[in-house]
Formats: structure tokens, C-alpha cells, sequence
């Protein structure tokens, strides 16, 4: 038995006169007068299907009883359409097959959401996920998808890769997030850990000559949810040996060139732009900056620096900064929204936010009586304020005040109503991170990236010294459009420097050897410098995709509260297995 001779997207005029098998879905069914259009869909498109009584009476009455999603086979002519029927919109629609056999394969029962509309309701779509995704845009999302990897998996390949798979069952080890747990039945009260990266595997694979890997590698992080995160997600993970930044920046570079040729047709120019960490902060606030507005946080503190303004003199005073962002054309911003944004600025950190409107050849604000002339004109000029302009200000501690303002900067656009050209592909890379940073609650140093990082050479020093939170990283971000879509480092190869990182992590001997023992032995039996970056796949197919949200690019997502609703998991198991397994649960029923 042939199902079908074509796809639904396959006929054009050259296949008019030809006796044809297509199979598919009902997308829609009308009723001319009893004769009965059917426009039958695939995941390669649609073709017009014609029942006309007087052609075969039998099969256009059971045409009558087609409803939405019925999956069905028909076989007829193909015909060219009546002048002025033509469909400009498919790829079919000069053409429409004239139906003399109809067979049911299956029948749909109603619908609960219409597959040719938006619809609102996320849980009501996730779960029916297989509804979902027959949906024309779903389905063209999971095909880019699939395009993207494929290119990433034929550029690796032919710069001579191997793609080596690591376990998902692993170790437990402190690497930044909260790791999801899974008892071991044969080995009571031991737990493996699902891999947040299979970053020690990748460094492992280095020491054992492999020189070039990679894997598309699924992922595990116990972590809160948002647009752009998921429990598990999957990444372009890449390691190499023998190589310095340049060389990851150049293959990832030319990895881009190829997936934006396939996925979108367009060619993208290299070398990307580079920033520094400290140049990314201080200039958007930010450690993935969007750059496609051109306004920047701009530093006003020497036009200050004898101002009687407590406020800023104060910041000042004690060390701090006082930056300001012009927010061009936004004076319009309503009370509400000026409220909005200064509980934005106290959410991380600030004690306020100053502001100055440009209204009406007028500077209005309650600070501006605070400022001298000299001051005023110096500000006039550094930020080039004019008519219709809001200027927002920062004054605190560095870290603080670049936080704050980077928040507000993506806000500012929103209130402007900035609409990007979708086309638009702000690449950027962000180096030369902080090695570490200092956690004030827990009194200790974590690193930046992770622990396996390693630092700018002319650096190393400082680890002994007192100024540790100078130290820089041999790290790396690409950032696409305002958002990090890869990251990675030149990593220790050396046993002792790994275990002083270690040790200035607050990890002790005795923890070292338990955690890190595998690592650091293999360190000591010549593993070469090495170094890699991982690339977020989903985030990357998103914005290829102009999608919201990261669930719209993967298969079978978890909403925000981290469940699956098509299988319902997380699941409440049997006291069986979790006897199995040794183990109590403390939840009452």
C-alpha cells in the first residue's frame, strides 16, 4: 500500500493532468453548494482538495462528514484552478487536486484550542503539545532547528571534530547551580547527579589526547524558570586543545556565518566587535549589552566633584560613582511609570532614582535647584540634553549604580516603544571577565564562571595577594541582540593551580580529593591546555526564530512551574520503588 505519491507542498502546474496519492490532515473543510473544498495539510504544506458530486457522488457525500484534524487519503487529478481562484500565499496554489477516492485513516474528535489561531493560554498548548506543534509556525520552528544542528554538526566535522557523548549519570560537584538528584537502587543511600554541563568530562576527554570534541549535549539545572531557562535544555558544547581565545573566537565565528546562511539566507560580517567586561558595564550596565540603541551610561562624576548635592556628593564621597543615561525623547513618561522604574532601581540595590525631564525649553526636577550653572551646562553638553529628553541618574556604589541603569536602559526602550529590525544582528563578544567574586553572605569567594577557569596570566599573582577580586579570567560570552548565547574559557590544565583555585573557593584538601580527585590526577599525567565555550542552542534557535520564549523552540517543554502537563511530570511514584531506592519521603499525603 502507497499512502501518498507526494507531499502536501510538492504540485505545481508541470504535475496538472497527473493522477496523484496525497495523505494528511483536514486543516479546513467549505461547502460551495455541495461541492466541497478540503485544504489537506502535511508538515511540508497544503493542497487544495476538490469533491464535486458529478465527478464521484459517493465520495463527495463522505467528504461531508470531514471535520478538523481528520487524517485522511485521497487520490484524484491534478487540475489547474479556475482563473481567479489562484492562491498566491502556497507554494500549491495554482493548482488543485480533483478527488475521486477519499479513505478515513482516523477520525479527530473537537478540538479544544483552533490550530489556525494565537492562543493564550500556554498550559492549555503545552498540554497538547503534539496539537501544538502541528500548528505551521511550530512546526517550521522545529525544523530550524533541526538546521541549526545539522550546520553546527557539519562545520565541527569538517574542522575535524569528533562528536563523543558523556554520561548523564555522573557526579555531584559545586558548580554553580542546584543539581537534580537520582538514587542509585544498587548502591543504597549514593546518588548520581545529572550533568549541569559535562564540563569535567569535556577537560577529561582533552587529557586523553581526543585534541578536538564536541556533543550536543543535553543538560540539567535545578534552577527557577523564566522565558529563556528550562530544567533541562540542550548546548553546542566544544572543547579544544592546543589553542588560545583567538582561535575558539575564530571558529565560532565562522560557525555563525554558516548556520545564519542556512537558517536565514544572509551573510554576517567578521570579525564580531569585543568589549571588555568593565567596557560592557560601565558603557550598558550590563555583561551581555544590547547595542542596537546606541544611548550609553555615561559617568557625570567630575562635572560633580564639587557639588553640594548631598546626594551625589555623598556617592562620592564615599567612593562611589555618578552616572547618568539620557533616555532620549522619553520626557513623555507618565508618574506612574517615572514610580515604576524608581521601584525597579530599589529593587536592585539603589536608594532611588534622580531624574530630570526636558518639558518646554525647561529642565523639570526636584534636583535641578541643587545645581549651579557651570554644572548644569557641563551636563547639558556631556549628555547632549535637548527637547522631549529624560535623564535618569545613578549615584552609589559602582557595581549598584551599573546594575541599576542597565535595568532601566531595557526598560527605557520598552517605554519608547523601540522596535528592533528583526533582521538586525548585533553580534558582540564580552571578555576579560572577573575571575572571582566576592559573596558577602556567605563570606567567601565563588567563581565568576566556574572553578575550572583560568586566569589571565599576568594575573596569576594576584591570587596571593590582597587584591584576589582583581584577578581576571581567560573567559568569554557572546552576546547576540542583548542576550548571552554562549560562554566559555581557557581552562587550568595544571594539578597545583587547580587545586589553589580550589582552595581560594573554599574547597579544602580533604573536599578536593572527594570531588575533584578524578580532575586533578589527571592533571598530573600531562594533560595539554585546553579551553572551549558552549553554545545555548535553544536561546539561539529562539531568536532565530523571532520567538518569545524558549519553549517555543523545544519539542516538549516544562512550563514556568517546571512541569510537563501533556505527561503531568513531576509524578508522585509508588512507596514500592522509593523502597527500592532507600529512600523516605517527608511529604505527608
Amino acid at each position: 500500500m502507497i499512502f501518498r505519491t507526494h507531499h502536501c507542498a510538492a504540485l505545481r502546474d508541470k504535475d496538472i493532468g497527473n493522477r496523484v496519492t496525497l495523505a494528511g490532515w483536514v486543516g479546513s473543510r467549505r461547502d460551495h453548494g455541495g461541492v466541497i473544498f478540503v485544504d489537506l495539510r502535511d508538515r511540508e504544506g497544503v493542497t487544495q482538495v476538490v469533491f464535486r458530486p458529478e465527478e464521484q457522488a459517493a465520495v463527495a457525500e463522505a467528504a461531508h462528514g470531514l471535520r478538523d484534524e481528520d487524517v485522511i487519503q485521497v487520490s484524484g487529478k491534478v487540475a489547474k484552478r479556475l482563473e481567479g481562484t489562484e492562491n498566491a500565499k502556497l507554494s500549491t496554489g495554482a493548482i488543485e487536486v480533483v478527488a475521486d477516492e477519499l479513505k478515513i485513516l482516523n477520525k479527530a474528535d473537537v478540538l479544544p484550542f483552533p490550530l489556525d489561531e494565537q492562543i493564550a493560554n500556554e498550559d492549555l498548548r503545552l498540554a497538547h503539545r503534539y496539537l501544538d506543534l502541528r500548528r505551521p509556525g511550530m512546526a517550521q520552528n522545529l525544523r530550524l532547528r533541526h538546521r541549526v544542528i545539522k550546520t553546527v554538526r557539519d562545520v565541527l566535522d569538517a574542522d575535524g571534530f569528533w562528536e563523543v557523548e558523556t554520561p548523564i549519570l555522573s557526579k555531584s560537584t559545586p558548580e554553580g547551580a542546584r543539581d537534580f538528584l537520582v538514587p542509585s537502587r544498587l548502591n543504597p543511600g549514593a546518588f548520581y547527579a545529572l550533568p549541569q554541563a559535562p564540563q569535567q568530562y569535556k577537560q577529561l576527554l582533552m587529557a586523553a589526547g581526543v585534541e578536538k570534541y564536541f556533543q550536543i549535549a543535553r543538560c540539567f539545572r535545578d534552577e527557577d524558570l523564566r522565558a529563556d531557562r528550562q530544567p533541562e535544555f540542550t548546548q553546542a558544547d566544544i572543547e579544544m586543545s592546543f589553542v588560545t581565545a583567538e582561535d575558539i573566537f575564530a571558529l565560532i565565528e565562522k560557525m555563525f556565518v554558516a548556520v545564519f546562511r542556512e537558517a536565514w539566507g544572509v551573510e554576517i560580517k567578521t570579525p564580531f566587535p569585543r568589549l571588555t567586561y568593565r567596557e560592557a558595564m560601565d558603557r550598558f550596565g550590563s555583561d551581555k549589552p544590547d547595542t542596537r540603541w546606541t544611548q550609553e551610561i555615561v559617568d557625570v562624576g567630575g562635572i560633580f566633584a564639587g557639588t553640594e548635592f548631598k546626594v551625589f556628593r555623598g556617592a562620592l564621597d564615599n567612593g562611589g560613582v555618578v552616572r547618568a543615561l539620557n533616555a532620549k525623547g522619553l520626557a513623555k513618561i507618565t508618574t506612574g511609570q517615572i514610580e515604576e522604574l524608581t521601584e525597579m532601581a530599589k529593587q536592585y540595590g539603589a536608594k532611588g532614582l534622580a531624574f530630570i525631564k526636558c518639558e518646554n525649553g525647561e529642565w523639570k526636577s526636584p534636583i535641578v535647584k541643587f545645581f549651579t550653572d557651570a554644572e548644569k551646562a557641563a551636563l547639558k553638553d556631556r549628555l547632549n540634553i535637548e527637547e522631549g529628553d529624560l535623564v535618569l541618574f545613578g549615584a552609589d556604589k559602582l557595581d549598584t549604580v551599573c546594575e541599576v541603569l542597565g535595568r532601566v536602559r531595557l526598560r527605557a526602550v520598552e517605554l519608547l516603544g523601540i522596535k528592533h529590525d528583526p533582521q538586525r544582528l548585533d553580534f558582540l563578544w564580552v571578555v576579560d571577565f572577573p575571575l572571582l567574586a566576592w559573596s558577602e553572605e556567605e563570606k567567601k569567594w565563588n567563581a565568576v564562571h566556574h572553578p575550572f577557569t583560568r586566569p589571565k596570566a599576568e594575573d596569576v599573582a594576584l591570587l596571593d595577594g590582597d587584591k584576589t577580586g582583581e584577578a581576571r579570567a581567560e573567559a568569554y560570552d557572546i552576546v547576540l541582540n542583548g542576550v548571552e548565547i554562549g560562554g566559555g574559557s581557557i581552562r587550568i590544565h595544571e594539578a597545583d593551580l587547580q587545586s589553589k583555585m580550589f582552595g581560594i573557593l573554599g574547597v579544602d584538601d580533604e573536599q578536593q580529593a572527594s570531588m575533584f580527585g578524578h580532575l586533578l590526577k589527571a592533571f598530573k599525567f600531562g594533560a595539554p591546555p585546553h579551553g572551549g565555550i558552549a553554545l545555548g542552542l535553544d536561546r539561539l534557535v529562539m531568536l532565530l526564530a523571532h520567538a518569545d520564549s524558549i519553549r517555543d523552540v523545544i519539542a516538549f517543554p516544562k512550563n514556568n512551574r517546571g512541569v510537563e502537563l501533556m505527561t503531568g511530570s513531576p509524578s508522585v511514584v509508588d512507596f514500592k520503588q522509593l523502597r527500592e531506592l532507600y529512600i523516605a519521603s517527608t511529604k505527608k499525603a
